[in-house]
């Protein structure tokens, strides 16, 4: 999906980030603006034609890892007020750690925002960039602060500097090294630059006030030494900008009109204001300048987000990778079963707001039923096998060895056509479908009773058959004549159960991986504590079951709805005609309810 405003999911209720866009476009604040094609400098967007996009936002990962639950709150943000505000969206890998990032990375985020159905190619061009592109410029404006007197380097050790940091009782001590002229401190930045010093061994600061009430203007570091390889710019630069440096120059060079980010970033806006306005004013960049403006993070009950603990899931062999279908990683919900739209509905129904939200893991769920209840086609499947044996066959059917039945593939939507499939003289149905002695309000099998096989005929039990060791092995019954389903009379025969099968003759073997929440704790890492702790044992059973013979076939990642069990989907890697395998995404009802 493209940025497009005359493609919403839906009409969207207001928030107060809608409400500023809304202001600035009445106002005009973006109308003069140019934008040169690509990012670039002042003089670049100066000589290009009016921009085309009313806003501009942008999508700014770091490729150090998997996109998870949270991510997709600020993907579909960003580029859902673009493409409703009649903008672009921009998706900028902010890659300035050059120890973290891999291509691994990239090539996942890649994917995962264009599942959510998201893109940013828009009127022929691209809008895909990479922070490390801008290193240039970036160097460029720190030796323009430097000349201006607003910059310069400081020798203090990492520690020194912390001390002399203060803290919110008690204002900076000023560096030593702060008094140097700006042709002192550009010789030793450039000294930096050419790799002459050690890792460490002096940074580039911002010289802004040590007494500041914000912490985050008492000097803050713009440069430090890595002697790095960077995965884009290989062993060209051996200093790296630090992201609050980085990421306001960033969104400049792109036109990008309404930055919007999380909320601890809040701390960071005066100096990402302090920042532009001074390279506006030293003729680097055009006026208006980019503004920043935090909403409150999504939080998910009963999953966890720290990338750090979620390496440490996957290292530890806790779960079977960044897809495994318990991970909150955009892959993992994908494997699982979750839809593009259920997480797209659950992010937008979570509007944004100046708080952080917490949602129940419970919305997720009921956003995919939503989605799922009117498009995923209905299949029967026993997932605990117990044979049920109907002795009376040869009476009623004769020599037939089947009985032909059928269904709707879905109940509301008969352009999806029937499912085929038979009776025969076995069959498998759910163990629990069947008590020897059974409690009040069982109306399932049990010796004396009758039920409907669904789809089929009703059948009254007679009995069971077990093993040397008592444990029941089948289940007889008898089926009572001209009671099947969608033949006259079939309703004669009144019965308050009905229960799934599957044809033992035609049943399609399959595994299916029985999926719950990887945590028994709605905040599983809240207080410091280990995470460990709260792992569910029952988060993933595997089970051996069997299936209606229209589920041949079955490509990956189809989902279905197998009555009375949940949702299920065709797993997207194991999956295959002659090895199926299922993944339950979710029950037909909230089974975490208080």
């Amino acid at each position: 999906m493209a940025s497009d405003p005359k493609t919403p999911d839906a009409p969207k209720p207001s928030n107060f980030l809608r409400g500023i866009i809304e202001r600035d476009l009445e106002a005009g604040t973006w109308s003069q603006r140019r934008f040169g094609g690509t990012p670039g400098d002042g003089a670049h967007h100066r000589a290009g034609a009016p921009d085309p996009a009313r806003i501009r936002t942008r999508f700014p990962p770091e490729p150090n890892g998997y996109l998870h639950v949270g991510h997709a709150k600020s993907i579909c943000l960003n580029f859902g007020l673009a493409r409703d505000y009649g903008g672009v969206c921009h998706l900028r890998f902010d890659d300035t750690n050059p120890e973290k990032e891999e291509q691994e990375y990239v090539d996942a985020i890649i994917e995962a925002v264009r599942w959510l159905g998201f893109d940013w190619d828009v009127n022929g061009t691209r809008h895909l960039y990479w922070a490390s592109d801008y290193f240039d410029f970036m160097y460029r404006a720190a030796e323009a602060l430097v000349g201006a007197g607003l910059a310069y380097v400081d020798e203090q050790s990492a520690d020194e500097m912390r001390a002399n940091r203060g803290d919110f009782n008690t204002p900076g001590t000023p560096s030593p090294f702060r008094g140097r002229t700006p042709e002192e401190n550009l010789a030793r930045f450039r000294e930096m630059r050419d790799g002459r010093h050690a890792d460490g061994a002096m940074v580039l600061r911002a010289k802004i006030d040590m007494a500041s009430p914000n912490i985050n203007l008492r000097d803050p570091t713009l440069y430090r030494i890595k002697h790095a390889t960077h995965h884009n710019t290989g062993d060209r630069w051996c200093l790296y900008p630090m992201y609050t440096y980085a990421h306001p120059i960033e969104d400049a060079l792109e036109n990008i009109t309404h930055s919007i980010c999380t909320l601890e970033f809040e701390d960071q806006r005066p100096f990402y204001d302090w920042l532009l306005d001074n390279l506006a004013t030293l003729g680097l960049l055009e006026r208006p300048t980019p503004r920043q403006h935090e909403f409150g993070r999504l939080n998910l009950s009963y999953v966890i987000t720290s990338k750090r603990k979620l390496r440490a899931l996957v290292d530890e062999k806790i779960v079977e990778g960044w897809d495994d279908p318990r991970m909150p990683t955009i892959f993992g919900m994908r494997r699982r079963g979750y839809t593009p739209e259920s997480i797209r509905a659950m992010a937008d129904g979570s509007g944004a707001s100046k708080t952080n939200i917490w949602l129940d893991y419970s919305v997720l769920d009921g956003c995919l039923r939503d989605d799922l209840e009117g498009k995923a086609a209905r299949a029967m499947a026993v997932l605990d096998p117990l044979k049920l044996k109907l002795t009376n066959w040869a009476d009623v059917f004769g020599g037939a060895a089947t009985e032909p039945c059928q269904a709707p593939a879905h109940p509301h939507r008969p352009e999806l056509g029937q499912r085929q499939f038979a009776l025969g003289p076995e069959l498998w149905i759910e163990r629990d479908d069947f008590s020897e002695t059974p409690p009040k309000g069982f109306f399932r099998l049990f010796p004396g009773n009758k039920v409907r096989l669904k789809y089929g005929v009703v059948v009254e039990c007679t009995g069971c058959e077990k093993d040397a060791s008592g444990a029941v092995t089948a289940v007889l019954a008898k089926v009572l004549p001209d009671t099947k389903s969608g033949t006259p009379g079939a309703d004669a025969v009144k019965v308050k159960g009905t229960i799934t099968w599957v044809g033992v003759h035609d049943a399609i073997a399959a595994t299916v991986n029985v999926y719950d929440r990887l945590f028994t704790e709605a905040q599983p890492d809240a207080g410091g504590r280990d995470f460990r702790e709260a792992l569910n044992p029952a988060s993933k059973r595997v089970v051996e079951g069997w299936l209606e013979p229209s589920l041949a076939g079955t490509e990956r990642e189809t989902r279905l709805q197998f009555e009375r069990h949940g949702y299920f989907v065709a797993d997207r890697v194991l999956h295959s005609a002659g090895r199926p395998v299922f993944n339950r995404v979710t029950t037909l009802k909230d089974s975490w309810a208080k």
